[in-house]
């Protein structure tokens, strides 16, 4: 959805004049891009199939190891945690080693230990590998948006950017049903097994794909200086909101999807392990929302399409509150349409907003991110042994009036900016 890295050459990407029209600079239609959309499709593919292929089988991993929902729940918790914490550390290797040669090694390493997962004896062991997998998978998103931002013209940005989105949810739809269908048939292992075989030809296809680099200057580590960037992110109001919006968004998300399979195999739905990896078949309606971000964008503005994204989840959280599996399934697709289609908006705002250390910034988002993700899955589990579907519904609609709250702050105070400004100016 939605990633970034950190460095100087990004933010050039952008306030550069001489990149913004270098017409080596990628977009449709010229040599390179295709290639360079499926690559990072196909990483985005294996990150999430990844990252979320427990998440399909909670109810499986409950029964194996005698284990409740919420204790289960860290299976995901653990990986998008790790990850939360990982990416702005692997952002700052990517400025010197370079985003193509980071997402090889994140790829590389997470679909190792997703050949190890399978072979997890209990579930403190199983946690502790989803830990691991989620730290190296943070090189992905860190270097992702970043190798956008320099590769492809700013006009072309964020099309290339809904699409590696689009790229993540086909991945966690796909990683959901392969573990679904495969464990209904040989248990939960072979379905994860069947998942980091799937991630290992998306990673070596992505490598074949990408191409080389050709606007990636390497910088020097320096934490100095990393510091200052990052502090000066987190003094930005605007950039702080951003963030905060995203963590929301998957605070929603994450509960709704950890939660979900409790759901669907309990009555009165009663859904065999295979049908409800299924039903993430509804990924394929975010990967539509994410890839239509752009046009959302210019038709509503920034704030507009905020408040279309945050309605829809709205409006589907209250559906999936009925007993009816159609009602069930409709409402699970608004809430990933909306989900889908904020965080495209948002975390191409904050590849805009950033002045100085773009990089940075888009990474500061998918801590953020990520951060809400291992929240939502954790609390919405904690909610739904308290209080059953409708605990968790609670939860994803706090954080949908976080949502509202923050952007209508943000209306106001971008409406008196401009009162200001026309002030000073008459």
């Amino acid at each position: 959805m939605p990633s970034a890295s950190t460095g100087a050459a990004a933010l050039h990407a952008v306030a550069d004049p001489r990149l913004a029209t270098d017409d080596s600079r990628l977009s449709p239609g010229r040599p390179g891009y295709r290639r360079m959309s499926l690559a990072l499709f196909a990483a985005g593919v294996a990150t999430f199939a990844l990252l979320y292929s427990t998440q399909a089988l909670l109810p499986a991993v409950s029964a194996a190891f005698g284990a409740t929902a919420s204790a289960a729940s860290w299976t995901v918790s653990a990986a998008t945690g790790a990850l939360a914490l990982c990416v702005l550390p692997l952002s700052a290797l990517s400025e010197r080693f370079g985003r193509r040669s980071m997402m090889t090694a994140s790829l590389t390493v997470a679909v190792a230990v997703g050949l190890l997962v399978p072979l997890a004896p209990n579930l403190e062991t199983l946690v502790a590998l989803r830990a691991v997998q989620g730290a190296a998978l943070a090189g992905v998103p860190a270097s992702a948006m970043a190798f956008l931002a320099e590769e492809v013209r700013p006009k072309a940005l964020v099309a290339a950017i809904g699409l590696f989105v689009a790229g993540n949810s086909i991945g966690g739809m796909s990683g959901r049903i392969v573990t679904g269908w495969v464990a209904q048939l040989w248990g939960w292992r072979a379905g994860l097994a069947a998942v980091g075989l799937m991630a290992a030809v998306c990673a070596l296809a992505f490598r074949a794909l990408l191409p080389r680099a050709r606007h990636f200057t390497p910088g020097t580590l320096n934490p100095k200086a990393l510091a200052r960037t990052v502090r000066g992110h987190l003094a930005d109001p605007l950039l702080v909101r951003l963030y905060a919006i995203g963590a929301l968004f998957m605070t929603v998300f994450g509960a709704v999807y950890t939660v979900i399979g409790y759901r669907l195999v309990e009555a009165p739905f009663s859904l065999p392990q295979g049908v409800v990896g299924s039903v993430f078949l509804v990924y394929l309606v975010g990967t539509v929302s994410s890839a239509a971000a752009g046009k959302l964008v210019g038709r509503l503005g920034r704030r507009g399409a905020l408040y279309l994204a945050v309605s829809t989840t709205a409006a589907g959280l209250l559906l999936s509150l009925a007993d009816a599996l159609p009602a069930v399934l409709t409402g699970l697709v608004l809430i990933t349409a909306g989900f889908f289609a904020g965080h495209a908006v948002a975390s191409s705002s904050v590849s805009r907003t950033a002045k100085t250390g773009r990089a940075q910034a888009s990474a500061l988002y998918q801590s953020a991110y990520y951060l809400g993700s291992s929240a939502g899955g954790t609390l919405g589990a904690v909610a739904f042994h308290a209080g059953g579907w409708g605990g968790t519904v609670v939860i994803g609609l706090v954080a949908v009036l976080g949502v509202v709250s923050i952007t209508l702050y943000g209306t106001h105070s971008a409406r008196v900016a401009e009162r200001r400004e026309r002030l000073a100016t008459a």
